[in-house]
């Protein structure tokens, strides 16, 4: 059986362009893409945490140590310049190797430079 898991995820990070009039999708810093594990044109999953919007787009490189997000095309309608987000991408693997399977989680701060990186997600108490 193949399952759906979560791959990457670039948690926090700061929208610092919005372009409408471009073609689509999301620039993000090849520094990023490589940390986390995405490859450009990778269909990836974008959730704004300041305003709740979710979209799928694609990613794209931007400049390495740029620091740039920018969210281009259609999708510059749910997401504008300072808005936090988190850009997921997911694999599908069998259901035999989840056991060892681990993500690549990859923290930011306000201004897209790596906090830390880890390969779980801390369990909270409620």
């Amino acid at each position: 059986m193949q399952l759906t898991l979560l791959k990457a995820k670039l948690h926090r990070a700061c929208v610092t362009h919005s372009e409408l009039e471009y073609e689509g999708s999301c620039a993000i810093d090849g520094k990023l893409l490589k940390a986390a594990g995405i490859n450009e044109y990778e269909q990836i999953q974008i959730y704004n945490i300041s305003n709740g919007e979710r979209f799928t787009t694609y990613a794209i490189k931007a400049q390495e140590s740029s620091n740039i997000i920018s969210i281009n095309g259609a999708a510059a309608y749910k997401a504008s310049p300072y808005d936090r987000i988190i850009i997921c991408a997911y694999t599908n693997i069998d259901s035999k190797e989840i056991s060892t399977f681990k993500p690549t989680l990859v923290y930011l701060d306000d201004t897209n430079c790596i906090t830390r990186m880890d390969n779980s997600i801390p369990i909270q108490d409620i």
